[in-house]
């Protein structure tokens, strides 16, 4: 794939109905998706993707720890730095998320109507699945993309919270 493949994916992902709760600070977090393309050379040709993503718990990184995973394989000029990090970054903390993928959790079939009719009946279809659907819109080609935008954006989205849950217990 091209930077410019990637690029017009990360760009032309659309979130059209975002799941209602945001990923769990304490536990583990499913997202069942449909991801809707239309195919660039056929009119009126749309593909329809199902899945399921799976957040796993976010995960405190603290300077120590990321300081540690900066310095596997480096010399001491790279200690001399880390140090310096150490010292400015101690209170700093980093929240790690971490998803699970599977392509055989995958199913995908291609229709023929217009991508608003498409787009009209899978949000009705995610509204009756459950309250963790999410109906994107992305690019065919790099619909791997498209879903990695969204989970960006779910972290985005989560993260304020996660690390007010954090804190409250006095975690951070």
């Amino acid at each position: 794939m091209r930077q410019d493949d990637f690029d017009y994916a990360m760009e032309n992902t659309r979130v059209v109905v975002a799941p209602d709760q945001q990923i769990a600070t304490f536990g583990t977090t499913s997202f069942r998706f449909y991801l809707i393309c239309e195919l660039m050379d056929q009119v009126n040709e749309i593909r329809v993707r199902k899945g399921q993503l799976h957040a796993e718990r976010p995960e405190i990184v603290t300077p120590e720890h990321f300081v540690r995973l900066l310095l596997e394989g480096f010399g001491e000029p790279a200690q001399r730095y880390a140090d310096r990090l150490r010292e400015y970054a101690s209170n700093v903390a980093v929240l790690r998320y971490g998803f699970r993928f599977r392509r055989t959790d995958v199913t995908e079939h291609t229709m023929r109507d217009t991508l608003d009719a498409v787009i009209g009946r899978t949000c009705r279809e995610a509204e009756t699945a459950d309250q963790m659907s999410a109906v994107i819109q992305g690019v065919d080609d790099a619909w791997e993309v498209c879903l990695l935008k969204f989970t960006i954006d779910l972290i985005e989205r989560s993260s304020r919270s996660n690390l007010g849950d954090f804190r409250h217990r006095g975690l951070l």
